[in-house]
């Protein structure tokens, strides 16, 4: 619980007097009212390079399973690297890389549940590498989600169209690739001990 909240923030806790919070950049942020406001345009950059990877993410995602439906559906794989890579247009039910298929609306329910997660950490986004891997994150989860939602066989049930099919591998998409990369980085930055609001901290 104590790690959820020093992620997520607590909103508008009162910070003792004389304190001034560490950046990652090893500059302190002054309580006053002149800090408040020079920290407010840096927050909004933040948050502008979110939801700019998150549209990137989701834009490239949508147009390639665009791409795969029209013209590689219904056809035989196209072999990118002989048999170690192809293109292959699969529809999955199923989690991540095809795992789960029968639990397809539990799968939805979860990536709108990210969704809101990201929104909530948005509010105290001051990290740029942050920033990133919610992106990431963010733009994968909404194309996965917009193929539940819209695709058949029907609304919260549809099957995600994957085709990037390495060998002796699941198949998969754009989507999946985007929400690993953020994890990959959300992990990597927690080691290093660098918070969403800047911070760093030492366990």
């Amino acid at each position: 619980m104590a790690e959820a909240e020093r992620i997520i923030g607590t909103p508008d806790t009162p910070e003792p007097a004389g304190t001034e919070p560490e950046h990652s950049d090893g500059s302190t942020t002054d309580t006053g009212d002149a800090g408040t406001t020079a920290e407010r345009p840096r927050g909004r950059r933040r948050i502008a390079v979110l939801f700019g990877v998150a549209a990137f993410a989701y834009a490239l995602d949508l147009i390639s399973k665009m791409i795969v439906v029209a013209k590689l559906e219904h056809h035989p794989p196209i072999e990118i690297i002989g048999d170690w890579l192809k293109f292959e247009a699969i529809r999955n039910a199923g989690a991540a890389f095809g795992f789960g298929e029968a639990f397809t609306v539990i799968f939805t329910v979860i990536a709108a549940a990210v969704i809101v997660v990201i929104a909530r950490l948005a509010r105290k986004l001051y990290s740029l590498p942050w920033a990133i891997a919610l992106g990431l994150l963010l733009g994968g989860a909404l194309g996965n989600l917009t193929d539940r939602i819209f695709r058949s066989p029907g609304v919260f049930e549809g099957a995600v169209v994957d085709f990037i099919a390495p060998k002796h591998f699941a198949v998969f998409n754009l989507a999946d690739s985007a929400i690993v990369c953020g994890g990959i980085l959300i992990v990597l930055l927690s080691f290093r001990g660098l918070d969403p609001d800047g911070t760093v901290h030492k366990d």
